[in-house]
């Protein structure tokens, strides 16, 4: 189930100054060597430079988890390409 976005007003880009768009973002963490994906997050995301923010209280559901091994020993696993950089 997706979850929908709550209207909160993140503000401006600290970067640029435009206005960010709440949206639905994956953002990821490498955690022990691994990969892990948190689909779903609302975040605050800058149309122009792409900067993304999130409220104090999403980063700390967040925290809590990637904190929790058992469940992303459980959750569903992801292929992704890996290549070498190289000139």
């Amino acid at each position: 189930m997706k979850r929908k976005v709550s209207g909160y007003d993140y503000g401006e880009c600290e970067i640029c100054n435009t206005p960010m768009q709440e949206k639905l973002i994956k953002q990821d963490f490498w955690i022990r060597g691994e990969l892990v994906v948190v689909e779903d997050v609302p975040a605050g995301v800058c149309p122009q430079c792409g900067e993304k923010v999130v409220k104090a209280e999403v980063g700390q559901w967040i925290a809590k988890l990637i904190e929790n091994s058992e469940r992303i020993a459980k959750a569903p696993r992801i292929s992704v390409p890996a290549i070498k950089f190289g000139i």
